[in-house]
């Protein structure tokens, strides 16, 4: 989904005439992240969970929480599709990725004093006080262009380098090391 300045602010959505309030305010929407990385929970009680914490309404018809969940996927969050190719016997065809794609250089729970602090400093707000206030898609968009000169955007760059002839490779290793996103669970920092 990308900002347009003209579009209304998205406050509700309609799924078989019905239709729902939603509420993408950017913490809700980094709740939503957390509950998809729940291994206890099965694929419906996320759905469920997701649903209820977006809309505001506990819905327990199987179908009518799977339509809610993949149009708030395809419409409202950037979680991409891995699409498949198989060959001729049916197997699953290996999926190459370009470098970009593999490469994460940021992780909303590992960096989230960086990205804190780093809004704080390039705008003024504090997220903690904005929460239910900022909307994920406004959230994105100042993220994006967060200034060099803040630590997170000084942090995407010490993980995106890549080594080139010349420079002090020792000193950037070091760096990148101190700011690498760990595993999940592992502290680094």
């Amino acid at each position: 989904m990308s900002m347009k300045l003209n579009d209304a602010l998205i406050t509700s959505l309609s799924i078989d005439d019905k239709e729902y309030d939603i509420d993408l305010s950017f913490n809700k929407v980094l709740d939503v992240f957390e509950i998809l990385k729940e291994q206890e929970l099965t694929d419906f009680e996320k759905a469920q969970l997701i649903v209820h914490l977006l809309t505001g309404q506990e819905l327990y018809d199987i179908k009518e929480v799977v339509d809610c969940w993949i149009y708030i996927k395809e419409h409202f969050l950037e979680i991409e599709k891995e699409t498949v190719q198989y060959d001729l016997l049916g197997n699953p065809m290996p999926t190459a990725k370009n470098e970009e794609e593999q490469e994460k250089l940021i992780d909303f729970e590992q960096d989230a004093e960086y990205i804190y602090a780093s809004f704080l400093q390039a705008y003024g707000i504090n997220l903690l006080k904005v929460q239910n206030k900022l909307t994920w898609t406004e959230f994105k968009a100042l993220l994006n262009a967060l200034p060099d000169n803040t630590i997170m955007q000084q942090i995407i760059e010490i993980r995106a380098w890549k080594p080139e002839y010349g420079g002090n490779k020792n000193k950037m290793r070091k760096l990148q090391a101190k700011y690498s996103l760990g595993k999940e669970g592992e502290d680094n920092g």
